[in-house]
């Protein structure tokens, strides 16, 4: 349960990363400048491992095209596996991403109950056909990726650029430098027929603001799979799904996180847009 935990704290990282990028508008048009609020409640357990859970995601996004785009992300969750046996975890992720694709940098830090906080801090650069990573911590190190693989920007507007095109299935490889700063995921991303905007909703904070209610949206599942681990026989498990519905302005609501021994939904608790400045 501990390693799974650990495993989950990992990929959490990734969403993170993807949430926080969720603001995109387009592939070629702004973002929206945000903040969300998630509430956290368990689905199911599919091993009996876990009784309950609870949590929340906090994130706020901004920036500009011109400057780039922050994103500040917290979540804290509690799995109880029965017999007094809580495990409290605290994930902060703050990142910065050229809007271009071409730069990223990434602060992680992943604490589990009283133990001591694990650090990932890093940049990586986009050089022509190549990718150059220099690490920080938790140990200075430098390497290169393969230039296609794409940031969590990157990723999202890919996404969204492919739902406008009708496409249903979209692979993709993603870093994002969660884990220890050297894990690469390679992606499966599920599309769904559009929504259309007069189709209601259940209500959330996102249905009842101004700037949704005349959108579409998209039914999204996006799987993680290690790219490390060799596939064998039969179909890869992947370590981690994530479905929403996107809507086209990248907003995403009706979170549902899948770690395959357990399932965790997130309802949207709050939703605020932020004034964003205008590229002079």
């Amino acid at each position: 349960m501990v390693h799974l935990f650990r495993t989950s704290l990992g990929v959490m990282a990734l969403a993170a990363a993807a949430l926080s990028a969720s603001g995109v508008h387009a592939a070629n048009g702004p973002f929206l400048a945000h903040q969300a609020l998630y509430d956290l409640s368990l689905v199911k357990s599919r091993s009996n491992s876990i009784n309950s859970a609870r949590g929340r995601i906090l994130y706020n996004f901004a920036g500009s095209s011109c400057e780039g785009y922050t994103s500040e992300f917290r979540q804290v969750s509690e799995l109880d596996s029965g017999e007094g046996k809580i495990t409290l975890s605290d994930l902060r992720s703050n990142s910065w991403e050229d809007a271009t694709g071409k730069s990223y940098r990434f602060k992680i830090e992943t604490r589990m109950n009283e133990t001591e906080a694990g650090l990932v801090d890093g940049s990586a650069e986009r050089d022509g056909d190549h990718i150059n990573v220099k690490l920080k911590l938790p140990a200075p190190k430098n390497f290169t990726l393969d230039g296609k693989i794409v940031f969590p920007t990157e990723q999202i507007q890919h996404i969204i650029a492919a739902a406008k095109e009708g496409k249903s299935l979209l692979e993709l490889s993603v870093y994002d430098g969660s884990d220890d700063g050297q894990k690469v995921y390679n992606t499966l991303t599920v599309i769904g027929q559009a929504i259309p905007a007069d189709r209601a909703a259940s209500p959330d904070p996102s249905t009842s603001d101004e700037h949704m209610k005349s959108l579409k949206r998209w039914p999204v599942t996006v799987s993680y799979f290690d790219r490390e681990v060799q596939q064998k026989e039969g179909e890869q498990t992947p370590v981690y799904a994530m479905s929403f519905e996107l809507y086209e302005n990248g907003v995403s609501r009706q979170l549902v996180l899948d770690y395959n021994d357990f399932v965790i939904s997130g309802a949207m608790g709050k939703f605020d847009v932020k004034d964003s400045k205008p590229c002079n």
